[in-house]
């Protein structure tokens, strides 16, 4: 098995364009969270906020390859390429057949699809049905749309596994490295918000509503006065390689990776059950070799819903007890879905290298059910070496991966 490194970081998030600028932001305390007045005209939604992304530049990317992308392939373009720059990767490298592609979407683009019905529907025509529709709303579309601008030419990965799926793409382009199959791996996630979304969350009662007209005071994870999601967009990019590749380019490493664990939980397909989620951490654990006591911090999934932020904390405690820090980044954030586990880890992987804890935003008083843990309440210096992070999805699919400090031994 080959050691596996991270050497390039991309992120679009509702905090701005660029790893760099997505770690400054939230060291500084930053909230990407406003009031979207459109959803106020949605007949029985009661979510009207949501974490957008502003000012991009799409046209940094061919109209050729432009043409067939919808927002969250825009925006997992851009990732890509601040990754591959960061790694200083060329085109070549992409075409050699040694460069894949793991990153994956909740669902192809909603707002293509919308678009498409509402004419369809309209005028039982498919007259004015464009022939790049396809290419938006396949749920590989993102996938698809980078190995086509990038002109990569190996494996191609598309995992859709809501908010699980930028974890799993991550953890198994990490396999796919350590097993020899591919020396580059660029993974992640992208979404593109939709009123859909947020309306998923709240049939289900999981969705922030309370905080309409205080949009920064809300995702609250942990917090006892939280009251649910907050849906938001983006693309989070990772770009993995084998330690001898990054020895032979002489690359910049900022970070290994050396366990992972995805896992099913049959308990139910909406409620998160703290077993399921002790069993998903010690496997990944167990991955890398790594006792409980040499984690330095645990990244959480914590998306400010009751039962997964309980859940959640019993079973870091469970496996951690009270004195591993622990923060969320859901509240700076909101919940990216498909982009969230790649744009939090980027995060990390900056915490990492600049020794840095990042507290939960909006978190003022925290749950009594959640108060077994050490949770991190403010930006603090930390020597972080080994770290831990999770994300869990609707339909019982839970995924750990185990990140640390490279060490060149």
């Amino acid at each position: 098995m080959r050691r596996v490194v991270i050497t390039g970081l991309g992120a679009v998030s509702p905090l701005g364009s660029g790893a760099a600028q997505l770690l400054e932001a939230l060291c500084q305390g930053r909230n990407g969270i406003t009031r979207v007045p459109h959803l106020a005209g949605i007949g029985g939604l009661r979510s009207q906020v949501a974490g957008l992304v502003q000012a991009i530049d799409p046209q940094k990317i061919p109209r050729k390859y432009r043409r067939s992308m919808s927002p969250m392939s825009i925006y997992a373009i851009l990732a890509c390429q601040e990754a591959l720059t960061q790694a200083e990767l060329t085109p070549a490298h992409c075409a050699s057949g040694q460069m894949g592609v793991a990153i994956g979407s909740t669902v192809g683009s909603p707002q293509a699809t919308q678009g498409f019905f509402e004419d369809f529907l309209r005028s039982r025509s498919l007259d004015r049905m464009k022939s790049t529709l396809f290419f938006k709303i396949m749920n590989h579309s993102c996938a698809a749309n980078i190995a086509q601008a990038l002109e990569i030419t190996g494996r191609v990965l598309a995992p859709s596994s809501a908010c699980s799926t930028s974890c799993q793409a991550i953890g198994y382009g990490y396999e796919m490295i350590a097993c020899g199959k591919q020396d580059f791996m660029l993974c992640g996630g992208a979404d593109e918000f939709h009123p859909l979304t947020a309306a998923t969350f709240d049939i289900m009662n999981a969705a922030s509503f309370r905080f309409n007209e205080r949009p920064q005071q809300t995702p609250r994870p942990f917090d006892r006065d939280r009251d649910g999601v907050v849906c938001a967009e983006g693309s989070g990019v990772l770009l993995l390689e084998s330690l001898e590749a990054a020895r032979k380019r002489q690359a910049t490493i900022l970070g290994e990776i050396i366990g992972f664990a995805t896992l099913s939980d049959p308990t139910h397909i909406a409620h998160p059950d703290a077993a399921a989620i002790e069993r998903c951490m010690r496997a990944a654990l167990q991955d890398g070799g790594v006792a409980p006591e040499a984690i330095d911090y645990v990244n959480a999934h914590a998306t400010a819903t009751e039962q997964g932020d309980i859940a959640e904390c019993e079973a870091i405690h469970r496996i951690f007890g009270e004195n591993t820090p622990v923060s969320s980044f859901k509240g700076h954030l909101g919940h990216a879905l498909a982009a969230s586990g790649a744009l939090e880890l980027a995060a990390v992987v900056g915490m990492l290298n600049r020794t840095c804890l990042i507290p939960t935003l909006n978190l003022e008083n925290v749950d009594p059910r959640c108060a077994q843990i050490r949770h991190v309440r403010q930006v603090a210096n930390a020597n972080l070496n080994t770290v831990i992070k999770n994300n869990f999805a609707l339909g019982g699919v839970n995924s750990s991966l185990v990140l640390r400090r490279y060490e060149d031994d």
